[in-house]
């Protein structure tokens, strides 16, 4: 009688097991198609509002035309655009090397005492509001880079461009580190084995097996100062101009205008919601969308060409 009662408890409780795995399991996939779910529904909802600006302008005038003037109705993407690229291309230059010479020094050189100091450190400094670093550039970077001597505007693209470049450094070291900190410690032996120091060991061994990590923090930095609004809005201007190759240096001193602070712009301006100047922003946040997604494909597809897979 024990043993059939015992049976019964076991398959019982066996059954039950059965059922909150299936349940967990679904509402784990609920999680995850909730968030595709969510994606896709933002890109209807920009395309839907695109197909009917398009309605109004020629796609080709959007992105061929050099002159971006809501009033006049001149819908030219090409000056926000180059603003855009002009801003993340300097801001790069600034968040790579300061990013990835952290996450050497964290990954390598660091104590564990210093590590638990600076890391968290670097990423109470991603928390600061964006609004917070607009305002550094426009009160006092702008006042310090003239103290320099560089003839600059009240709004220009260089500060902007800095400060964007400081919001994301906390992005390329975390990730860059975290990359660097999975690399085995076999690899480092076997280089202080052959004579290396622990720059060459670092330069030499740890960043090349971490080069699909720390590429991709690069590429999901770059996309973050891509989408930046705040900082743009308050130090770079609302002014659209386009890139002047032959001089880009001169682009930098003076305001510029961004996608993102257009979308802005469009959507806090006086104009009504069906009005070509409304839905322009619709447009704009469509193209940012395939330019990120772009980029976060690329980042993708290196990853895998490079990545390093140890047993």
């Amino acid at each position: 009688m024990s043993n059939e009662s015992s049976r019964l408890q076991l398959t019982g409780g066996q059954q039950r097991r059965v059922v909150r795995e299936r349940l967990y399991r679904w509402i784990l996939f609920l999680c995850a198609a909730l968030s595709v779910f969510v994606t896709v529904s933002i890109v209807v909802a920009l395309a839907v509002d695109a197909v009917q600006f398009f309605e109004m302008v020629h796609p080709v005038e959007f992105f061929t035309g050099t002159t971006w003037i809501t009033n006049r109705e001149q819908f030219g993407v090409l000056p926000l655009v180059t603003g855009t690229v002009l801003v993340t291309a300097v801001a790069a230059v600034i968040a790579v090397p300061v990013g990835v010479g952290a996450a050497v020094y964290l990954s390598e050189y660091a104590s564990d005492r210093a590590r638990a100091v600076l890391k968290p450190g670097l990423e109470i400094l991603a928390g600061i509001p964006t609004v917070v670093y607009g305002y550094l550039a426009l009160v006092y970077l702008t006042p310090f880079l003239r103290t320099l001597g560089i003839e600059l505007g009240t709004f220009n693209v260089l500060s902007a461009s800095i400060m964007v470049g400081v919001m994301i450094i906390p992005m390329v070291s975390s990730l860059s580190e975290d990359a660097m900190s999975a690399v085995p410690d076999a690899l480092r032996e076997a280089g202080y084995a052959l004579g290396g120091t622990k720059y060459d060991v670092s330069t030499g061994v740890v960043i090349p097996a971490a080069v699909s990590g720390i590429f991709a923090s690069f590429i999901l930095a770059l996309s973050r100062a891509i989408g930046e609004t705040m900082i743009v809005v308050m130090a770079m201007g609302l002014r659209p101009k386009m890139l002047d190759l032959t001089n880009p240096t001169a682009s930098l001193t003076e305001s510029g205008q961004t996608m993102t602070s257009a979308m802005v712009q469009a959507v806090t301006s006086d104009v009504g919601a069906q009005s070509p100047t409304y839905k322009s922003m619709f447009a704009l946040g469509l193209t940012l969308f395939a330019i990120t997604f772009l980029m976060n494909y690329l980042s993708n597809r290196i990853s895998e060409r490079y990545r390093e897979e140890y047993q």
